[in-house]
């Protein structure tokens, strides 16, 4: 027996997944399946970041991956594959050369968070370059310059 009209029953929000009931006089939302493994990738992926980071700063011994910051992590819902975002200050060779450091040190890594994080399956690793942080360093320089050549004109 339905006692609410069929357009109250309930209705869920394909943009939240969050189902939300209409009961007369409140309203419950209940998180959909799809919503939790998004957020279990996400609490997980944070946590395999900061691994990969002490690794990176207290194990890994390879100095092409000297000044390399990890800045991101995108983990799959089903948490088999991971994007880890990396930048380094530098030309391009040397973006490259912690690239090749990355990789060489992936299997270590990986072993490595197996052996210090419960999961059923290791993520495949995939080491990609972020230039946000040149681009913003970069952006400081020409900052710099600006204030610098409009100091020259007011004679400072």
């Amino acid at each position: 027996m339905n006692i609410w009209p069929e357009e109250e029953s309930g209705n869920r929000n394909a943009e939240s997944g969050i189902l939300s009931l209409k009961i007369p006089n409140s309203e419950f939302r209940i998180p959909s399946s799809e919503m939790l493994a998004g957020k279990r990738a996400v609490r997980v992926g944070d946590q395999i970041l900061k691994e990969i980071a002490t690794l990176l700063l207290n194990r890994v011994k390879d100095p092409r991956v000297r000044g390399v910051t990890i800045t991101g992590i995108k983990l799959s819902d089903d948490l088999k594959t991971a994007r880890v975002y990396f930048s380094v200050i530098g030309e391009r060779s040397e973006v490259e050369r912690a690239l090749d450091g990355l990789n060489s040190a992936k299997g270590f890594i990986k072993r490595e968070i197996g052996l210090r994080m419960k999961l059923r399956y290791v993520p495949e690793i995939k080491f990609v370059h972020d230039p946000s942080l040149e681009g913003g360093s970069h952006l400081d320089r020409i900052f710099e310059k600006i204030h610098k050549n409009e100091g020259m004109r007011r004679g400072e």
